[in-house]
């Protein structure tokens, strides 16, 4: 029999019980789970699982460094909807997916990380590469397994994945011994089915809380929707909009909510917090009712809680029970999955007049609106700002945008206006600096006939580097933007704002990108003017292959509005008067 007849023949142990040894349950498992990619990296505890892979038809994505493979599955899951499954062997192999599992955590993606380790008669005796890898992630996961019995693989697995998919999403961790995969036991994939989920008892919404929650919106003058990542996990986006659009309440979005409500909307403020643009987060102060759906009042969107919004009535719709009055207390807690709690909510919502507070907040946007910039002048600097602005011209916001952390992500999320979920991947609750080339990759295998795009800084983007040969290996096309201002910039601009200007080893040396791109075999191109621009967005998209464009950008340009760390919603540092990406040429 040859290879791909066992591969096809695979499927088979999904519907007959078959004695299989551990490391084939591991892939029969995952196959009848639904994967298709596994990104991971081999070694001596994880070998048998490895060695059994050529049965299944699962396609395993080698990449050159373990938080590569947490990266990657975290970006399939934020482009799909679907598990992100990474494969480490013990020790450091381990160990190096902690970042990547930290990074999902924050953000509530639903991942699976299978680790091998050593066999379970050395457990605790420090072998070789030997690490408790269940007790350094348990902050970390939902759940982690320690599995040392071939029999309980396949139960452990399928109740992973459904930990990591059920109520708030999350990653789970399950490591394997060595003895356990090298042994046989029956694989019966119907019977490792775990019991039904049964919800969190507190999710459910009394009938009193609707009726309370309806009337504060019927009652509300100034009333504001916030909405989060939630929107999109719960696939809530019409029934936000639904919301909005009958009660006219305006929605402002989290970093990560971005394209849960289409940016081009007439009811959309744009996003909020600290970065977040000032008439936002002034209406947001002003306001007499905040309905949070799917948030959790990060600090980054509340500044210190002390003086946040301190006029409204507050209605949060959260699936964690955890969130609801962490960090703002609450007047109306509606805890359940958003989107069933919004169709049970929206019956008992007539139809209201919001011009009034609408054109007030209209009326509040000044000069400063970066939204409302239609053509940013060029008057012979390249700024990021341009890069992102044309970038969104060019596609048409019909991409996948992947972004590191910094002032790049932040300028993404003002000029770069989402229309749809799920286009805009970022790392938001860890801020993880490097997790943009490997998310992209995920997020391609995830979407393989979408445009996905790479936006990074200089300094993320070296610690991801080596990711690039996975591209070439896997002959997947990515366009990749490096802003390149030749500072770890976000923190040069607190040094700047906060520590007199103090640039205390933040300067940064980089490589020449493009002779590191062309070293790949990867095309690439330098940009220094905005004329340059669109040329090189045009001649990245149409490229056969993943294409980088490094973008030598102002160096000591600011994002701006920004809140100062423990400073009120409202103490925003501005824009300065003469702001030069909102002057025209007739000022100069």
């Amino acid at each position: 029999m040859g290879t791909n007849d066992i591969k096809q023949s695979s499927n088979d142990h999904l519907t007959t019980p078959t004695r299989l040894t551990g490391a084939e349950i591991v892939w029969a498992t995952l196959v009848g789970e639904g994967v298709t990619t596994v990104f991971g990296y081999p070694g001596g505890a994880i070998l048998p699982v490895y060695d059994a892979l050529r049965k299944f038809p699962i396609h395993h994505v080698l990449v050159r460094h373990e938080q590569g493979a947490s990266h990657m599955a975290d970006g399939y899951a934020r482009a799909s909807g679907q598990v992100g499954v990474a494969m480490a062997t013990s020790g450091p192999g381990a160990t190096n997916l902690v970042t990547g599992i930290a990074t999902a955590m924050l953000d509530s993606i639903p991942m699976v990380c299978i680790t091998g380790n050593v066999s379970s008669k050395v457990l605790g005796t420090d072998a070789f590469q030997e690490i408790d890898i269940t007790g350094i992630t348990l902050p970390v996961t939902k759940h982690n397994f320690l599995v040392n019995r071939t029999e309980d693989i396949a139960p452990a697995l399928r109740h992973a994945f459904q930990i990591a998919q059920s109520g708030r999403p999350g990653p789970v961790l399950v490591d394997i011994t060595k003895d356990a995969q090298q042994g046989t036991a029956i694989f019966d994939f119907a019977a490792a089915k775990p019991r039904a989920y049964r919800p969190h008892p507190m999710l459910r919404v009394e009938d009193s809380a609707l009726a309370q929650a309806a009337e504060l919106i019927r009652n509300a003058k100034r009333p504001i929707i916030l909405a989060g990542h939630g929107v999109s996990e719960s696939g809530a986006m019409e029934q936000v909009r639904t919301l909005a659009e009958r009660a006219q309440i305006p929605v402002t979005l989290t970093l990560l909510g971005l394209g849960a409500f289409p940016a081009s909307h007439a009811l959309n403020m744009g996003m909020m917090g600290m970065h977040g643009e000032a008439w936002v987060n002034q209406a947001i102060q002003e306001a007499d009712l905040l309905i949070a759906c799917g948030m959790r009042f990060d600090d980054r969107v509340t500044g210190t809680v002390a003086t946040y919004a301190t006029k409204a009535k507050k209605i949060h719709i959260e699936v964690d029970p955890a969130e609801i009055n962490k960090n703002i207390k609450v007047d109306v807690a509606l805890v359940g999955d958003l989107r069933e709690v919004l169709e049970q909510l929206l019956p008992r919502i007539a139809g209201r007049d919001g011009s009034a507070w609408l054109k007030t907040i209209d009326s509040s946007k000044g000069a400063a609106a970066v939204r409302d910039i239609k053509n940013l002048p060029d008057l012979g600097h390249l700024y990021a700002a341009h890069v992102m602005h044309d970038l969104w011209r060019i596609t048409g916001g019909n991409a996948i945008v992947v972004t590191d952390v910094g002032q790049h992500q932040m300028w993404e999320a003002q000029y770069f206006h989402h229309e749809r979920p799920r286009t805009l991947i970022t790392s938001g609750g860890l801020g993880t600096m490097g997790f943009a080339l490997p998310a992209a990759i995920g997020a391609k295998f995830a979407c393989p006939d979408k445009e996905v795009w790479v936006v990074a800084g200089d300094g993320g983007f070296q610690m991801t580097a080596a990711e690039l040969s996975t591209i070439v290996q896997e002959k997947i096309k990515i366009n990749i933007a490096i802003i390149n201002n030749g500072y770890l910039g976000m923190v040069r601009q607190w040094q700047e704002f906060f520590y007199g200007g103090n640039y205390e080893s933040t300067p940064l040396v980089s490589p020449d990108f493009v002779k590191l791109a062309d070293a790949h075999g990867i095309q690439g191109r330098a940009v220094s003017t905005r004329a340059q621009v669109a040329g090189a967005v045009e001649s990245a998209r149409s490229a056969p292959g993943t294409f980088l464009l490094n973008f030598m950008v102002e160096k000591e340009e600011s994002v701006y509005p920004m809140i100062p760390a423990g400073a009120s919603l409202h103490e925003m540092i501005r824009r300065p008067g003469h702001d030069p990406l909102l002057e025209s040429p007739d000022d100069k």
